[in-house]
């Protein structure tokens, strides 16, 4: 690894005005779990690391007066998955910071460092999309806001440019009747990357046999993690029952553009995307009747 400045500021002005003077030399560090590693084997290039876990609304769980919560974006994995309240609310959310590597790498990981690495097969997109996650970032012109979707832009890209960093993730008030859950398909048993990942969130209509409102997004079939949208549009106003969710992930198939790779062929994984949008839904819909929010994830080589 080639030597760099390494520096902590206190606040995010600091920080920007740090990432702002370097530009394109610094990069952000939130957990250190991928820009160590990349700048370790020449992926990524840094003369200036700034490390955010000094900045107190980086490391802050908040929630607001209307039940939604802010995530900072340097919180930990652990923390997240670990709260009786976050379980509760966004169960997708924990479900993805549970396997994002393992015990140890969670001590550090935050899902703002998942969201900025930006990966195709990120596991904590899907569920941040579906939650309807917005990005709050801060930058040498001040503020602005992004939706969790509209944030990667290609794969390891982002809608960040120079002097800006992720402040915090915003999610909505959870709604009643709603759930969620995150599922992938791995190879291995523990801290692999996602052959297909699905996010899945859904309302119900009163008395709890239709669906409302559904949403569903896609990891590791696209340039960036992608909304499934066609399908959701679809499931508004149908049965919440086993025959309409896999009509749906029989519809979702149909936005993925997966490549094949080492982890797995196209065909396999647009395959993939039906059994998963499918068994996500129904986890879903299970949270949303009142079941467990915070399973045991089994290890093995399964759909997880």
């Amino acid at each position: 690894m080639r030597d760099f400045e390494y520096k902590a500021p206190a606040t995010i002005d600091e920080a920007v005005t740090l990432l702002a003077e370097r530009g394109s030399e610094a990069r952000v560090l939130a957990g250190g779990t991928d820009i160590i590693v990349q700048l370790r084997e020449g992926l990524r290039k840094a003369d200036l690391v700034v490390d955010v876990k000094k900045i107190p609304e980086l490391m802050s769980l908040a929630w607001r007066d209307d039940g939604g919560l802010d995530i900072g974006g340097a919180v930990p994995c652990h923390v997240l998955y670990n709260d009786a309240k976050v379980i509760n609310a966004y169960p997708s959310i924990t479900d993805s910071a549970k396997i994002i590597g393992g015990w140890q790498i969670q001590g550090r990981a935050s899902l703002g460092g998942n969201l900025c690495n930006s990966s195709p097969a990120a596991d904590s997109i899907p569920s941040l999309i579906v939650e309807g996650a917005t990005c709050r970032i801060a930058g040498p012109g001040g503020e602005r806001f992004v939706p969790v979707q509209e944030f990667c832009t290609a794969p390891g890209a982002n809608v960040l440019t120079e002097g800006e960093m992720l402040v915090s993730l915003t999610l909505p008030p959870a709604g009643e009747s709603s759930g969620s859950r995150y599922m992938r398909f791995i190879p291995r048993n523990e801290m692999d990357i996602a052959v297909t990942g699905t996010g899945a969130w859904l309302r119900l209509g009163e008395g709890g046999e239709t669906v409302e409102e559904a949403r569903l997004a896609l990891s590791a079939v696209a340039p960036t993690p992608i909304v499934a949208g066609e399908a959701e549009a679809w499931l508004q106003g149908k049965p919440a029952t086993e025959e309409s969710f896999t009509e749906a992930g029989d519809i979702a198939r149909k936005a993925a553009s997966p490549i094949s790779d080492m982890r797995g062929p196209a065909d396999y994984r647009t395959h993939l995307v039906g059994v998963l949008v499918k068994r996500a839904l129904n986890g879903a819909l299970g949270r949303a009747r009142g079941g467990d929010r915070n399973p045991v994830i089994p290890s093995g080589i399964n759909l997880c």
